[in-house]
């Protein structure tokens, strides 16, 4: 049931610009696949689906598939489009994000391999960052304001 959901998800998501958690769990179930937010939350994560601008205003999932530096330019599109403001809290780094976008920049932050960055958790807007010591959250922040600069 797992694989046929998972490429129901990669479906659904090509077909309809989904913005939401809750609105491909809708299109799922009118599809036969009953679903609860955990495994939803699950998929897009071991899917490894992001969410991209579609118009400055709206978001989509996406698949990212590409490797290597096409890849790693759209993780820090990703991050760029997402990002708000970031402030350190320890060795935390909080990162505050558009509504709906804290995932897409937690895995773009872990999968740009930030280093000192441990992992990251992201709720609907924010993102905890964990950092290896405090000393090293300026360097972190200073890695990912190059990233917000890149062309």
């Amino acid at each position: 049931m797992k694989i046929e959901r998972r490429a129901k998800i990669i479906e659904l998501i090509g077909q309809y610009p989904i913005e939401t958690q809750e609105e491909l769990a809708e299109r799922l179930e009118k599809a036969g696949f009953p679903v609860t937010q955990a495994t939803i939350s699950r998929d897009i994560r071991e899917l490894k689906l992001t969410k991209v601008s579609v118009d400055g205003i709206h978001q989509k999932y996406t698949l990212l598939q590409e490797k290597g530096q096409d890849l790693a330019r759209k993780y820090v599109r990703v991050l760029q489009d997402g990002f708000l403001s970031m402030d350190q809290a320890e060795n935390l780094l909080v990162v505050k994000t558009i509504s709906g976008m804290a995932m897409a920049v937690a895995a773009s932050i872990d999968n740009l391999e930030v280093p000192g960055v441990v992992g990251c958790i992201a709720g609907d807007d924010t993102v905890m960052c964990a950092v290896r010591s405090t000393g090293e959250v300026p360097g972190v922040m200073a890695r990912i304001d190059r990233l917000l600069k890149e062309e």
